[in-house]
């Protein structure tokens, strides 16, 4: 069982940059799909970026790409999501997510273990 702690969150004007991190503990992390996920105020939970076991393959929602970028450092147990460009409608709760199935996955449901969630906030 792994253990996730995101932080990095904050407050940024729109345009700015701000990165998150997502601490993980307790099992071998590089055998974890990872995957970013945010909640909007008033919405549901979307799928924003994921990246394979080793790092070699990674997938965006539509609305982030280009403007953010997944990595992670096995040898540090650590998952970054660097963000630049950042719009209001960015603004959200974000969370780190684990899956241990093979094949990586946009669905919030298929990840088994989150973190508490870090509030990302862009003003106009």
């Amino acid at each position: 069982q792994v253990q996730l702690v995101e932080s990095g969150g904050g407050s940024v004007q729109a345009g700015g940059s701000l990165r998150v991190s997502c601490a993980a503990s307790g099992s071998t992390f590089s055998t974890y799909h990872m995957a970013w996920f945010r909640r909007p105020p008033g919405k549901e939970r979307e799928f924003v970026a994921g990246i394979s076991r080793r790092g070699g393959i990674d997938d965006y929602a539509d609305s982030v790409m280009g403007r953010f970028t997944i990595s992670r450092d096995n040898a540090n147990n650590t998952m970054y999501l660097i963000m630049t460009s950042l719009k209001p409608e960015d603004t959200a709760v974000y969370y780190c997510a684990a899956r241990t199935k093979l094949l990586p996955s946009r669905s919030p449901y298929e990840y088994e273990y989150w973190g508490q969630g870090t509030q990302v906030t862009v003003s106009s």
